[in-house]
Protein backbone atom coordinates (compact mmCIF):
# COMPACT_ATOMS: atom_id res chain seq x y z
CA UNK A 1 0.00 0.00 0.00
CA UNK A 2 1.66 3.37 -0.89
CA UNK A 3 1.68 6.44 0.79
CA UNK A 4 -0.02 8.77 -0.92
CA UNK A 5 -4.06 8.77 -1.63
CA UNK A 6 -4.46 6.28 -4.79
CA UNK A 7 -4.84 9.65 -7.07
CA UNK A 8 -1.98 11.18 -6.04
CA UNK A 9 -0.11 7.48 -6.20
CA UNK A 10 -1.66 7.34 -9.69
CA UNK A 11 0.26 10.96 -10.87
CA UNK A 12 3.36 10.07 -9.53
CA UNK A 13 3.84 6.91 -11.43
CA UNK A 14 3.14 8.64 -14.85
CA UNK A 15 5.49 11.75 -14.18
CA UNK A 16 8.27 8.86 -13.00
CA UNK A 17 7.98 7.24 -16.50
CA UNK A 18 9.67 10.29 -18.11
CA UNK A 19 12.90 10.76 -19.25
CA UNK A 20 15.14 12.25 -16.39
CA UNK A 21 12.41 12.19 -13.70
CA UNK A 22 13.11 9.92 -10.20
CA UNK A 23 10.45 8.70 -7.93
CA UNK A 24 11.89 11.08 -5.49
CA UNK A 25 11.50 14.25 -8.54
CA UNK A 26 8.31 12.96 -9.60
CA UNK A 27 7.05 12.85 -6.25
CA UNK A 28 7.96 16.36 -5.75
CA UNK A 29 6.64 17.55 -8.80
CA UNK A 30 3.26 16.04 -8.25
CA UNK A 31 3.19 17.67 -4.12
CA UNK A 32 3.96 20.79 -5.96
CA UNK A 33 0.90 20.58 -8.37
CA UNK A 34 -1.04 19.31 -5.35
CA UNK A 35 -0.56 22.39 -3.59
CA UNK A 36 -0.91 24.78 -6.24
CA UNK A 37 -3.72 26.54 -7.51
CA UNK A 38 -6.61 24.62 -10.09
CA UNK A 39 -5.36 26.95 -12.68
CA UNK A 40 -2.10 24.82 -13.26
CA UNK A 41 -3.32 21.34 -13.26
CA UNK A 42 -5.90 22.42 -15.99
CA UNK A 43 -3.07 24.82 -18.07
CA UNK A 44 -1.08 21.67 -17.60
CA UNK A 45 -3.38 19.20 -18.94
CA UNK A 46 -4.38 21.62 -21.92
CA UNK A 47 -0.68 21.51 -22.83
CA UNK A 48 -0.12 17.78 -22.77
CA UNK A 49 -3.32 16.90 -25.27
CA UNK A 50 -2.47 20.25 -27.41
CA UNK A 51 1.23 18.65 -27.87
CA UNK A 52 -0.65 15.00 -29.12
CA UNK A 53 -3.32 16.55 -31.02
CA UNK A 54 -1.35 19.90 -32.89
CA UNK A 55 2.34 18.76 -33.06
CA UNK A 56 3.17 17.28 -36.36
CA UNK A 57 6.00 16.95 -38.58
CA UNK A 58 7.03 19.70 -41.21
CA UNK A 59 6.49 18.03 -44.70
CA UNK A 60 9.69 19.81 -46.10
CA UNK A 61 12.18 19.03 -43.19
CA UNK A 62 10.43 16.79 -40.98
CA UNK A 63 10.91 18.96 -37.75
CA UNK A 64 8.35 19.32 -35.23
CA UNK A 65 6.03 21.76 -35.99
CA UNK A 66 2.12 22.64 -35.45
CA UNK A 67 1.78 24.56 -38.55
CA UNK A 68 2.81 22.54 -42.41
CA UNK A 69 5.00 23.86 -43.55
CA UNK A 70 7.21 24.83 -40.37
CA UNK A 71 8.07 28.63 -39.51
CA UNK A 72 10.92 27.90 -40.65
CA UNK A 73 10.67 25.93 -44.10
CA UNK A 74 7.96 28.79 -44.82
CA UNK A 75 10.80 32.25 -44.02
CA UNK A 76 11.70 32.69 -48.03
CA UNK A 77 14.75 34.86 -46.01
CA UNK A 78 16.20 31.68 -44.71
CA UNK A 79 16.36 29.92 -47.88
CA UNK A 80 20.17 31.16 -48.64
CA UNK A 81 21.45 27.84 -50.16
CA UNK A 82 22.62 26.20 -46.80
CA UNK A 83 20.35 22.91 -45.50
CA UNK A 84 21.96 21.57 -42.13
CA UNK A 85 21.41 17.80 -41.50
CA UNK A 86 21.01 16.39 -38.18
CA UNK A 87 19.52 13.45 -36.19
CA UNK A 88 16.68 14.84 -34.22
CA UNK A 89 14.28 18.02 -33.07
CA UNK A 90 16.47 18.15 -30.37
CA UNK A 91 19.35 18.96 -32.23
CA UNK A 92 17.51 21.34 -34.46
CA UNK A 93 16.61 22.95 -31.55
CA UNK A 94 19.89 23.26 -29.93
CA UNK A 95 21.24 24.71 -33.65
CA UNK A 96 18.49 27.32 -33.69
CA UNK A 97 19.14 28.94 -30.57
CA UNK A 98 22.25 30.77 -30.71
CA UNK A 99 20.39 32.48 -33.66
CA UNK A 100 23.85 32.32 -35.64
CA UNK A 101 22.61 29.79 -38.69
CA UNK A 102 20.33 31.36 -41.23
CA UNK A 103 19.81 28.69 -43.49
CA UNK A 104 17.14 25.24 -43.62
CA UNK A 105 17.26 22.34 -42.07
CA UNK A 106 16.67 18.81 -42.38
CA UNK A 107 15.77 15.93 -39.78
CA UNK A 108 16.41 12.82 -40.20
CA UNK A 109 15.16 10.84 -37.77
CA UNK A 110 17.60 8.46 -36.48
CA UNK A 111 21.18 7.72 -37.39
CA UNK A 112 22.66 4.11 -39.68
CA UNK A 113 22.78 1.21 -37.04
CA UNK A 114 23.07 -1.60 -38.60
CA UNK A 115 22.99 -3.37 -35.53
CA UNK A 116 19.98 -2.19 -34.51
CA UNK A 117 18.52 -2.81 -38.55
CA UNK A 118 17.68 1.12 -38.90
CA UNK A 119 19.33 1.52 -42.76
CA UNK A 120 19.62 4.29 -44.92
CA UNK A 121 15.66 3.88 -46.13
CA UNK A 122 14.51 3.93 -42.43
CA UNK A 123 15.51 8.20 -42.47
CA UNK A 124 14.69 10.49 -44.47
CA UNK A 125 17.83 10.73 -46.63
CA UNK A 126 15.64 10.40 -49.74
CA UNK A 127 14.04 12.85 -48.98
CA UNK A 128 17.11 15.18 -48.49
CA UNK A 129 18.59 13.93 -51.47
CA UNK A 130 15.35 14.93 -53.72
CA UNK A 131 15.44 18.75 -51.28
CA UNK A 132 18.60 19.42 -52.83
CA UNK A 133 18.05 19.65 -55.97
CA UNK A 134 14.83 20.94 -55.48
CA UNK A 135 15.67 24.00 -53.37
CA UNK A 136 18.84 25.13 -55.20
CA UNK A 137 21.06 24.11 -52.17
CA UNK A 138 24.44 24.91 -52.54
CA UNK A 139 26.27 23.83 -49.20
CA UNK A 140 25.10 20.62 -47.01
CA UNK A 141 26.35 20.95 -43.50
CA UNK A 142 26.13 17.48 -41.68
CA UNK A 143 25.57 18.20 -37.93
CA UNK A 144 25.02 14.40 -36.64
CA UNK A 145 26.80 13.89 -33.51
CA UNK A 146 29.80 12.94 -32.74
CA UNK A 147 29.22 9.35 -31.79
CA UNK A 148 29.99 5.87 -34.42
CA UNK A 149 26.56 5.99 -35.37
CA UNK A 150 26.69 9.76 -36.26
CA UNK A 151 29.77 9.57 -38.12
CA UNK A 152 28.72 6.54 -40.52
CA UNK A 153 25.75 8.39 -41.16
CA UNK A 154 27.82 11.52 -41.91
CA UNK A 155 29.81 9.40 -44.17
CA UNK A 156 27.63 7.81 -45.68
CA UNK A 157 25.30 11.14 -46.67
CA UNK A 158 27.92 12.60 -48.14
CA UNK A 159 29.38 10.00 -50.02
CA UNK A 160 26.12 9.76 -51.39
CA UNK A 161 25.29 13.40 -52.63
CA UNK A 162 29.35 13.46 -53.71
CA UNK A 163 28.57 10.55 -56.36
CA UNK A 164 25.42 12.92 -57.75
CA UNK A 165 26.39 16.27 -57.21
CA UNK A 166 30.54 17.32 -57.74
CA UNK A 167 29.51 21.04 -58.11
CA UNK A 168 27.90 20.53 -54.06
CA UNK A 169 30.36 21.53 -50.95
CA UNK A 170 29.50 19.36 -48.13
CA UNK A 171 30.69 20.57 -44.98
CA UNK A 172 30.78 19.14 -41.36
CA UNK A 173 30.49 21.04 -38.22
CA UNK A 174 33.67 21.47 -36.05
CA UNK A 175 34.21 18.90 -33.44
CA UNK A 176 36.70 18.83 -30.30
CA UNK A 177 37.38 19.93 -27.40
CA UNK A 178 34.82 22.31 -25.82
CA UNK A 179 35.14 25.35 -24.27
CA UNK A 180 36.68 24.92 -20.66
CA UNK A 181 37.59 21.42 -21.15
CA UNK A 182 40.41 20.18 -19.74
CA UNK A 183 42.09 17.85 -22.36
CA UNK A 184 43.65 15.20 -19.92
CA UNK A 185 39.51 13.91 -19.66
CA UNK A 186 38.71 13.86 -22.99
CA UNK A 187 38.38 10.50 -25.05
CA UNK A 188 39.89 9.43 -27.65
CA UNK A 189 37.40 10.53 -30.63
CA UNK A 190 37.22 14.48 -29.23
CA UNK A 191 40.72 14.67 -29.27
CA UNK A 192 41.71 12.61 -32.42
CA UNK A 193 38.12 15.61 -33.82
CA UNK A 194 39.73 18.23 -32.28
CA UNK A 195 43.78 17.56 -34.20
CA UNK A 196 42.08 17.01 -37.69
CA UNK A 197 39.99 20.46 -37.14
CA UNK A 198 42.63 22.04 -36.07
CA UNK A 199 42.51 26.15 -37.30
CA UNK A 200 45.02 28.42 -37.67
CA UNK A 201 45.86 31.38 -35.11
CA UNK A 202 44.69 34.73 -36.21
CA UNK A 203 46.61 37.49 -34.39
Amino acid sequence: MGIYPKSLERLIEHLSRLPGIGQKSAARIALHVLRSDKQLSEDLAMSLIAVKEKIRLCSVCFNITDDDPCRICSDENRADGTLCVVEGPGDQLALEEPGTFKGRYHVLHGVLSPLDGIGPKDLKINELLSRISKEKIREVILATNPTAEGETTASFIAGTLLKDRLDLKITRIALGVPMGGDLKYMDRMTIEHAMKSRMPVEL
